[in-house]
């Protein structure tokens, strides 16, 4: 599509970061499946940090359509957000695995992240200034690749474009991300 029409295609959250240089191309696209509300902060908040894993199921309906909408005919590599093997051990699981689980397809851990701490205790400025944690575990099997990013919530979209980042650093073609939740 051609720039000037590509405009009209972006949120504004979007358009911002495709202003900046350093991010600006990382990602293709970010689609959600639902907004932030109370209820959602609610249903998140029992899902990631009171260990109630099972409430994936609760998604997967929609989940699984909204991906099959926009994204089953190109068939992306799905590559969940990782957490630090810290916070992976205190929460027990991974819930941004546990949603691209539920997508056809089998995920494909091909990023690690090292040691960092909670971004949801950080405030919008702190989130955007963070260092990147980020590193692709595979080089080899992201070059050339188009990649699916998945995680459980959009809110500055710092995470994702960090994640995007050493992806195309390492060669990847075009990113995407996928979200449950966009606040």
């Amino acid at each position: 599509m051609a720039p000037e029409n590509r405009r009209d295609d972006l949120c504004s959250d979007c358009f911002k970061w495709e202003e900046d240089p350093s991010t600006a191309g990382l990602l293709q696209q970010n689609r959600s499946v639902y907004h932030y509300n109370n209820h959602m902060k609610e249903v998140l908040s029992r899902y990631k940090f009171r260990g109630d894993a099972v409430l994936v199921q609760v998604f997967q309906k929609a989940f699984r359509q909204t991906f099959e909408a926009v994204w089953n005919k190109e068939s992306p590599i799905l590559v969940p957000i990782p957490l630090s093997a810290e916070r992976k051990y205190d929460r027990g699981f991974n819930q941004s695995l546990l949603l691209a689980e539920l997508l056809p397809g089998t995920p494909e851990e091909l990023l690690s992240k090292t040691i960092s701490e909670k971004q949801s205790k950080k405030a919008r400025k702190e989130r955007l200034e963070r260092e990147n944690t980020f590193y692709v575990t595979y080089p080899e099997l992201v070059k050339d690749k188009s990649i699916l990013l998945i995680d459980d919530i959009y809110t500055t979209g710092t995470t994702v474009r960090m994640a995007a980042k050493v992806l195309k650093d390492a060669g990847a073609k075009d990113i995407s991300s996928y979200t449950l939740v966009r606040s």
